[in-house]
C-alpha cells in the first residue's frame, strides 16, 4: 500500500469511537483469561443477551442526541413486562397484551417529554422521578414477586425462529432498521439532530420544538416496551426489578459509541458497537466469576476511559 493509503487508514482509525478500542481490547483480554469466551455458543449467547440492550440503547441514542437523558427506561421496561405478564395471565389476546406493554412505555415517555419539553424541567430530575414511579408501580402490582409460567406464546419471542434466525435477533434488526430510517431519512430525524445541534435556530425556523422533543421521549419509552417483550420472552416470566440498571448500560453503550450530550453529534452504528463492548464486558466478567457489583464498577471505568480517549483525540 502507498503512504497515502496508510495515512487514510490511520486517520479513520483515530476517528473511531472509544467503543471500537474497548471492544478489541476486552475481546483480547477475555480470550486470554478464559477459553470459553471465543466459543461459538458463548458468542451466540452474547448476541442474544445483547438484544434487549440494543433496543433500549437505540431509544437512548435519540434522547441523548436531543441533549436529554432518560434514567427511567430500565424500570419502565420492568413495568411494561409486568403489564404484559398480567395481561397474559388474564387470558388477554397476546397481540393486545403486547400493544398495552408498548403503550405503557410510550405513556411514561410522554410524561417525561411533557415535563422536560413543555415545562422546562431538567431531564435528569424528571426521569429520576419517573424511575421511582415505574419501579414503585411494578412492585405494587406484583407485591415484589415474579410472574412466571407465561406459556409458549411469550416463549416464542426467545425460542422461536424466523428464516432460521432467533426471534430476538430478528426483532433487534427490524428495530434498528426502523430507527435508522426514522433518524436518517425523515424530517423527524433531521429535527432530532437539530435539537441537539441548535435548538434555538430550530425554534426560530417555526418548527414546534417542544412537540418533537416530546416525541423523542415517547419513542424511547415505546422501545423500552418492545425490549420488555424480548426480556419477558427470555425468562418466560416478569419481575418488577428486572430492568433496573439497564438504563445505565444503555447510557454507557451510547456514550461509548461516540454520541455526545452536546451538539447533536452521534450515530446509530456507534451505539451498536457500544452495546457490543458493554455486552462483551458483562459476559467476560461473568465467565471469570466476578460479582455483579464489580461488573457495574468495571462498566463505569470503561465508560470513563473511553470518554477520556475521545476527549484527548478532540484536543
Amino acid at each position: 500500500m502507498s503512504d497515502n493509503v496508510w495515512r487514510a487508514w490511520a486517520r479513520r482509525a483515530t476517528m473511531a469511537p472509544g467503543a471500537v478500542y474497548a471492544l478489541i481490547l476486552l475481546s483480547l483480554i477475555f480470550s486470554l483469561f478464559t477459553a470459553q469466551f471465543l466459543t461459538l455458543p458463548n458468542l451466540a449467547n452474547v448476541g442474544m443477551q445483547a438484544a434487549v440492550l440494543v433496543i433500549v440503547a437505540l431509544g437512548m441514542t435519540l434522547i441523548i442526541l436531543s441533549e436529554g437523558i432518560d434514567l427511567s427506561l430500565g424500570p419502565v421496561l420492568g413495568l411494561a413486562g409486568v403489564i404484559l405478564a398480567l395481561c397474559v395471565k388474564q387470558q388477554m389476546p397476546l397481540a393486545l397484551a403486547i400493544l398495552l406493554a408498548i403503550l405503557v412505555g410510550a405513556a411514561f415517555g410522554a410524561l417525561n417529554g411533557v415535563l422536560v419539553a413543555h415545562l422546562g424541567l431538567p431531564p435528569f430530575v424528571v426521569t429520576l422521578g419517573t424511575f421511582g414511579m415505574a419501579q414503585g408501580l411494578a412492585l405494587v402490582l406484583t407485591e415484589g414477586a415474579s410472574i412466571p409460567g407465561l406459556g409458549p406464546g411469550i416463549q416464542y419471542f426467545n425460542d422461536g425462529l424466523i428464516a432460521g434466525l432467533p426471534v430476538p435477533i430478528v426483532m433487534t434488526a427490524i428495530t434498528f432498521l426502523v430507527i435508522y430510517v426514522i433518524l436518517y431519512h425523515t424530517k423527524f430525524g433531521t429535527y432530532v439532530f437539530a435539537l441537539g445541534g441548535n435548538q434555538e435556530a430550530l425554534g426560530l425556523a417555526g418548527v414546534p420544538v417542544r412537540l418533537y422533543k416530546t416525541g423523542v421521549y415517547v419513542l424511547g419509552g415505546a422501545l423500552a416496551g418492545v425490549g420488555a417483550l424480548v426480556m419477558t420472552g427470555r425468562m418466560n416470566a416478569a419481575h418488577p426489578t428486572v430492568g433496573v440498571g439497564l438504563e445505565f448500560d444503555a447510557i454507557a453503550s451510547v456514550l461509548l459509541g461516540g454520541t455526545s450530550f452536546e451538539r447533536g453529534k452521534g450515530w446509530l452504528a456507534g451505539t451498536l458497537i457500544g452495546v457490543a463492548a458493554v455486552s462483551v464486558l458483562r459476559n467476560g466478567l461473568n465467565l471469570i466469576g466476578l460479582s455483579t457489583s464489580w461488573q457495574v464498577s468495571m462498566v463505569g471505568t470503561v465508560i470513563i476511559l473511553a470518554i477520556v480517549v475521545d476527549a484527548l483525540r478532540g484536543i
